[in-house]
């Protein structure tokens, strides 16, 4: 028998493999609370985002669920969970292997934040008038959907990429575009619900307008910095405490 390649597997998915397996082991039984999330990420020895990132997938998966102001609860073990995402067919469940890339959301950000600021400052070099313009588009397009009440994700997809293709560097742009490709991912959209809000937009706006300001006016350093900030605000939004 042939040998095959071993791929390592994400940080998030060998967490939430252990939980499932302590689900159908019986450790936890359905209805039954799950530790907190700082004392699951103290027994298993990793970083409470890690830990997070897998409850999500648990959660989308169907097999935990989040009871806002109570805890993290075992909702069915992973046979009843996958017999209810059959049963209700395709469109109604997610598999965190359905998501366009199965990155965590959390490090997907912490990337981000180690390279969109280069990105920024890069545009604060080299942006043309065209440029400026769909930076400014994207920025528009985020108010507008605010402003209508909804989550601004198209206008800010088209910031952050107009700024890339902005820096002038095709490497860039294709990498932050794979990055934006697994924020459509379902593990992404349910951190979404729990972290996002009407609040922290039009936070996100304010910092979003500083980025633009410091690439009109040339600034490279300021435009790194204003993006460094956001994103790492952004991370500590999703990093807060259960709503």
């Amino acid at each position: 028998m042939p040998l095959h390649t071993v791929e390592p597997q994400r940080l998030y998915r060998q967490i939430a493999e252990q939980l499932r397996a302590l689900v159908s082991a019986g450790e936890f039984e359905v209805g039954h609370r799950l530790p907190a999330e700082r004392d699951l990420a103290v027994q298993l020895g990793v970083s409470r985002p890690s830990v997070r990132e897998a409850l999500i997938a648990l959660e989308v998966e169907g097999m935990i669920e989040v009871r806002t102001g109570s805890g993290i609860y075992v909702r069915a073990t992973a046979a009843e969970a996958t017999k209810g995402r059959a049963s209700h067919g395709a469109g109604s469940g997610h598999h965190i292997d359905e998501a366009p890339l199965d990155w965590g959301p959390l490090e997907v950000i912490q990337a981000r934040g180690l390279i969109e600021p280069e990105a920024a400052a890069l545009a604060a070099e080299r942006a043309t008038r065209a440029d400026i313009t769909a930076i400014a588009a994207g920025l528009k397009h985020m108010r507008q959907q605010a402003q209508r009440g909804e989550v601004p994700r198209e206008g800010d997809e088209a910031f952050h990429l107009a700024i890339a293709h902005a820096s002038g560097n095709g490497v860039l742009l294709d990498t932050l575009q794979r990055y934006w490709h697994a924020r459509h991912g379902p593990l992404f959209e349910r951190l979404g619900d729990y972290f996002e809000s009407p609040e922290s937009w039009q936070i996100a706006l304010t910092e979003h307008a500083a980025i633009l300001a410091a690439i009109k006016a040339r600034d490279p350093r300021q435009a790194r910095h204003t993006m460094q900030r956001h994103l790492r605000m952004a991370l500590r939004r999703y990093s807060a405490n259960w709503r």
